[in-house]
């Protein structure tokens, strides 16, 4: 059953987790992209209630996030944990407003959309109040499957991610600042968001271990990836990795088609794309870095070039920010696709 109350046209949203780095990115992209709402909201938990934060030009003033904040909102940007979006669910649908979550809670539901919108926007269509963000290093892969599968369906696909400490949050993010300021003073280290420390560092190990010796993360890449493009054929075989980088996931991908694509099919797809930027000239050392695409929007792309270890196979590099379309972005862009 589709939900039935339509979306005004000028909404009232609400940032929910609004003071974690997730949430101000939510806010931050709100405002740089004119989100044409009616009044925007702040909720946290109550230790963060009465924080002032910046917003065009002015200050929002955070509330606590309780049962009855969400009456009179029509749209709730989720950013606060797993546990935050279950227990407010309820209370989130019943106020008639629309839960956008960034979190894992409800991903894998039969009757909650996964949503990337320059791939499947149009499974908003069948939303029940609750639609789902996908994962930050799902997300950006399937932005450049998306137009290749279009071209020849996809067989398999073998990812190497090598994701920055923001997927770990801002706690995470400080603690990479502080173990390489205490790495290059000689002092010992402090390890507390990771299994082990990330200064200097890569850690083969995103989220827990299940049964069969993958991680969480590379399930999620698995099974998020077979969902939002409607193909649960694609075998994905995915490693995981923490490295030493602040936002902006990087990925090698390979990928093996039923039938050929050659390089410049391939490449005449990406480019016309949506939210796609090739940068791919080896001669001049053009590719993608993390270093200097903090910030961005879009899903940068290079490296491409055919795989000659199967029959029809192709491999690319791609980079996005993890923080922006990885997470807060996409999720303002699901709130600007229901508008439309």
């Amino acid at each position: 059953m589709g939900w039935s109350k339509p979306v005004p046209s000028r909404p009232v949203v609400a940032v929910a987790g609004a003071t974690g780095a997730v949430g101000r990115e939510m806010l931050l992209a709100l405002e740089q992209r004119g989100f044409p709402a009616a009044e925007i909201r702040a909720f946290a938990s109550a230790r963060s209630a009465g924080r002032k934060l910046p917003f065009a030009g002015g200050e929002l003033t955070v509330q606590e996030m309780t049962q009855e904040v969400f009456a009179g909102i029509d749209i709730a940007l989720f950013s606060a944990g797993a546990g935050a979006s279950k227990q407010f669910k309820d209370a989130v649908v019943g106020a008639g407003c629309v839960m956008i979550d960034n979190s894992s809670a409800f991903r894998m539901d039969r009757d909650v959309p996964l949503v990337v919108p320059e791939v499947n926007a149009g499974d908003l269509a069948w939303h029940s109040g609750v639609i789902a963000n996908p994962n930050c290093s799902t997300i950006q892969m399937v932005v450049a499957l998306a137009p290749l599968h279009a071209l020849t369906p996809i067989r398999r696909v073998v990812v190497s991610s090598y994701q920055a400490a923001s997927g770990a949050g801002q706690a995470a993010m400080d603690e990479l600042y502080e173990q390489t300021r205490q790495f290059l003073a000689d002092e010992r280290l402090s390890v507390e968001q990771f299994a082990h420390r990330i200064a200097f560092n890569c850690i083969p190990q995103i989220d827990v271990f299940l049964g069969d010796g993958s991680t969480k993360e590379e399930w999620k890449m698995t099974v998020e990836t077979q969902k939002i493009l409607h193909a649960p054929e694609i075998k994905v075989l995915a490693t995981c990795v923490r490295i030493p980088v602040l936002r902006c996931h990087s990925e090698a991908v390979s990928v093996e088609f039923a039938a050929p694509v050659s390089v410049e099919r391939a490449r005449a797809a990406l480019e016309s794309a949506p939210g796609i930027i090739m940068m791919d000239d080896p001669a001049d050392s053009v590719y993608p870095m993390p270093a200097f695409l903090e910030g961005t929007d879009d899903t940068y792309v290079g490296r491409l070039r055919t795989d000659p270890t199967v029959p029809h196979g192709l491999a690319m590099w791609v980079v996005a920010d993890q923080l922006r379309k990885g997470a807060a972005l996409n999720t303002v862009q699901i709130a600007e696709a229901l508008l439309q």
